[in-house]
């Protein structure tokens, strides 16, 4: 039975349970689905604050973070023309690994083959790539390897890159594993002395965009009847201003932030939240010197820190699967949160609007490539074909007599003028094919490619978001886009044999 012998509702095309038609989205506007997920059976959606509800302007927070971070290393006596240089603030991206024995950063496919790698600012060559990366398994929980998987750690990996160039350019010897360490230490002490966070939180609108659309988003959920919490590792003075900016006058029906959730946590600790016993703590206050107490409820307008993912499920009487969460930090907010429960994921990746853009951009270079590689798979065959064919000329050649002999030597002559001609066409059509998709990768960054790629391969980032984001989109307003009952179905997972 085909599609048109099938008896259909009439479902008007424009629109359906209040939702806008998946045909009407843009590729920005929708959710991207792994693992399928019923919205209707979700009772509770939790959300983290910070790249999640927060959607920080990233060159405004690098530019902010390499500087503090830099200012820091000067006064534990790194040489001042560290101050005076220029650290790129489009150089990172999320998923790459610091080799800090070495100074490299490096970009792995989903089965850690090193694809790009970088000294300092230089890429590394193929023959270099392979003597350090090919010939040995990258063990990367060990101590030599450091991953920067969130929008957070990227200025940490520019200012490495961008000081291992330039003390190599001065001659300053260095050992690598220090000068990471002494970068983490930094740029974490300037969080915590209100370098970066002071900056940011006395002039939000520089540092975040304000989605007009947030607050209609929650209520949207809230009327479906779904309870939401916020859980973030923020504190709470921190929390309150950005959650005012975010939220405050919104919407005529809520005279506080706080009324869009019926839990908030601050200080959650994340990810020992999802693995250890922490009780939480309620605040007697909002004053920084408020005392906090043991809480043994969650109520609706109370502020909690701390907690543990065993007790907030006891608390609110809801479990596993029923409760969905929405981060932006694969191991902080959806790793976690899928190992050690059931929770279903949502990811924001903010990333994903350029991605997508790209994407767009390099269709049509991306056909060629295509293309070129199926001329390539036939040439290919046609080259195997005619090196037999020479071989068992030549063999055939030594054994006959004279006279056949000759015919069959001018044959394996033309055989082997065939083999060089193909072989020639095919070292063409090589380079036409890499000077592409280094044309093609460079449209989605200039140093790295795609996020979710590696060569033809998912990256290491884009392995984890299949592997533990049942959903992924790029920012939490796109859920408005969908019926809070909506089904999200994930497309059928094809193994190579069935796509023949």
């Amino acid at each position: 039975m085909n599609e048109a012998q099938l008896k259909l509702p009439n479902v008007p095309d424009d629109q359906v349970g209040g939702a806008l038609h998946l045909s009407t989205l843009r590729s920005h506007q929708r959710i991207f689905v792994n693992r399928s997920l019923r919205m209707e059976s979700v009772e509770w959606i939790g959300f983290d604050m910070d790249y999640t509800l927060a959607i920080y302007r990233q060159e405004e927070i690098d530019k902010l973070s390499i500087e503090a971070t830099v200012k820091k290393l000067v006064d534990r006596g790194y040489p001042p023309f560290l101050a005076e240089a220029r650290f790129d603030t489009r150089f990172a991206i999320r998923g790459l690994l610091i080799d800090k024995r070495l100074g490299h950063v490096l970009k792995m496919d989903r089965y850690r083959y090193v694809g790009r790698a970088y000294h300092g600012m230089k890429e590394l060559d193929r023959d270099v790539r392979h003597a350090l990366y090919e010939t040995r398994k990258v063990r990367v929980t060990g101590s030599r390897y450091h991953w920067i998987d969130t929008l957070y750690a990227l200025p940490e990996a520019a200012v490495y890159a961008g000081a291992v160039d330039v003390l190599d350019a001065y001659g300053v010897h260095v050992d690598y594993q220090q000068l990471f360490d002494d970068i983490r230490e930094c740029i974490d002490e300037a969080h915590r002395d209100g370098s970066i966070v002071d900056v940011i939180a006395n002039d939000l609108p520089r540092f975040v965009e304000r989605d007009p659309a947030l607050a209609s988003t929650l209520h949207k959920l809230r009327s479906a009847g779904k309870k939401l919490f916020l859980l973030t590792n923020s504190r709470w003075a921190y929390t309150d201003r950005m959650m005012k900016f975010l939220l405050h006058g919104a919407l005529p029906e809520y005279a506080s932030w706080r009324q869009y959730f019926d839990v908030v946590s601050v200080a959650a600790g994340k990810p020992t939240f999802f693995t250890d016993k922490r009780p939480f703590m309620e605040r007697s206050g909002e004053g920084p010197t408020d005392p906090v107490n043991p809480a043994y409820t969650l109520e609706r307008g109370r502020i909690y820190e701390q907690g543990n993912l065993k007790d907030f499920e006891r608390m609110i009487g809801v479990y596993g699967d029923a409760i969905l969460y929405v981060g932006d930090h694969i191991f902080g907010d959806i790793l976690r949160s899928k190992k050690d429960s059931s929770w279903r994921t949502v990811l924001v990746v903010q990333e994903m609007d350029w991605e997508l853009e790209a994407m767009s951009r390099t269709q049509d270079d991306v056909t060629l490539i295509d293309a070129l590689s199926r001329r390539r798979e036939r040439m290919e065959d046609e080259l195997r074909y005619y090196q037999g064919r020479y071989r068992a000329l030549t063999r055939r050649g030594a054994r006959d007599d004279a006279d056949g002999g000759a015919a069959r030597a001018e044959a394996a002559e033309e055989s082997r003028r065939t083999v060089d001609g193909l072989k020639a066409a095919l070292r063409t059509l090589e380079v036409q094919a890499r000077e592409m998709s280094q044309r093609t990768q460079q449209t989605f960054h200039p140093y790295w490619g795609s996020l979710f790629k590696q060569g033809v391969e998912l990256s290491s980032f884009g392995d984890q978001v299949e592997h533990y984001a049942c959903l992924y989109t790029s920012r939490v307003t796109n859920l408005a886009n969908y019926s809070p009952m909506h089904m999200f179905r994930s497309p059928r997972d094809l193994m190579p044999h069935e796509m023949i």
